[in-house]
């Protein structure tokens, strides 16, 4: 299998097409500059988290923005990072980091859940990396909920995964050594990024993407025990991630949005589109709303993280896939198998050969 992927990554050339885009919902909420956001089922509606405010809102399709909470409660600032639904008990789960400060210079994390019908909080949960008496770095970055509730919440300072139960019960879930196996770039911008977009997979597991390596690893909900998915290329700089109900994943950076497909649970995956993203739009997250629409966020954060920028318009956009390449991906697995057969056979018709000639002689 491994020779198999090793050819497979020399036929098969992938190059970024354009962004194709759909509808594209702009919509104003002055100094918001958010990160995350999700899609409301019922409401059919998204929701949106701020990074310099403590409110999430709600964004219609045709772009009215409304004032969905307002949790004045929470440390000033801090920003809501990520978000998901968990539609079997109707409740939002949210992520919340503030960054040290002088004044406060110890990291606040903390998993939030409100009611989705009465809006009211239901519980706030500290998310802590503490031995002994020392804290160490952490950023509570994304999150995704299983079948039963649980909540599991990445830290891309840290590189290890809480679990927060359905009762606001929080613990460190994994801290597996695969997630600090694959190599750092330290020139890049982002190399202090760890593990980031998550989301749960029915089958039993999680996906995380790593931001500074572009790995996807794929993570047991029962144990915490981690592997790398092989894949065909990095998903470089990688951030959020969604996936279709075809099973197709999606993984979302600054400059491109990733299209990946696995046939044997994720073991093994293939990378069949790239779209290239506007940049200055710093999309963060994407997620899948009716009919498997695809939706990224261009929430300009970078320059909400400069704190130069008081812009007051945001936008949520389509980005429509060329499905002609995942045809083509799988015209080339076949190739691939064809390749590997071939030279397969040549090698034992080679070796036979040998064999006859050292007999003969």
């Amino acid at each position: 299998m491994k020779s198999f992927f090793a050819l497979l990554i020399s036929v098969s050339f992938i190059i970024a097409s354009a962004a194709k885009t759909g509808h594209v919902i702009t919509f104003r909420s002055p100094s918001l500059y958010p990160e995350s956001f999700t899609w409301d089922p019922k409401s059919h509606n998204f929701i949106i988290g701020g990074t310099r405010h403590q409110k999430l809102l709600s964004i219609s399709e045709s772009g009215v923005a409304e004032t969905l909470i307002s949790d004045t409660d929470l440390p000033e600032n801090s920003s809501f990072l990520g978000l998901a639904i968990d539609r079997r008990n109707n409740r939002l789960l949210a992520c919340i980091h503030r960054t040290p400060t002088a004044t406060h210079p110890s990291p606040f994390n903390a998993l939030a859940a409100y009611d989705l019908k009465s809006r009211r909080r239901i519980f706030l949960t500290p998310l802590l990396d503490k031995i002994t008496e020392i804290i160490h770095p952490a950023a509570a970055n994304d999150v995704a909920v299983d079948s039963s509730g649980n909540a599991y919440v990445t830290n891309s300072d840290g590189d290890f995964i809480w679990k927060v139960n359905i009762d606001g019960e929080g613990s460190i879930f994994s801290r597996s050594e695969v997630f600090k196996s694959n190599p750092v770039d330290l020139t890049v911008d982002y190399h202090k990024c760890g593990l980031n977009g998550v989301v749960f997979i029915s089958d039993g597991y999680l996906l995380v993407v790593q931001s500074n390596t572009g790995k996807l690893y794929k993570v047991n909900v029962n144990d915490g025990t981690a592997k790398t998915a092989n894949l065909n290329k990095d998903l470089t700089a990688g951030d959020g991630i969604a996936v279709r109900s075809d099973g197709v994943v999606l993984v979302v950076s600054q400059h491109k949005l990733y299209y990946i497909k696995s046939e044997n649970n994720w073991d093994e995956g293939v990378v069949f589109d790239e779209t290239t993203l506007e940049v200055e739009g710093f999309a963060t997250a994407v997620v899948v709303g009716n009919r498997k629409r695809v939706y990224v966020l261009y929430g300009h954060l970078m320059e909400g993280i400069m704190g130069n920028g008081n812009r007051e318009e945001f936008s949520i956009v389509e980005i429509e896939e060329n499905e002609d390449k995942e045809d083509n991906i799988w015209l080339f697995v076949l190739v691939g198998f064809g390749l590997t057969y071939f030279l397969f056979w040549r090698f034992q018709m080679r070796r036979l050969v040998q064999n006859m000639d050292k007999r003969v002689a």
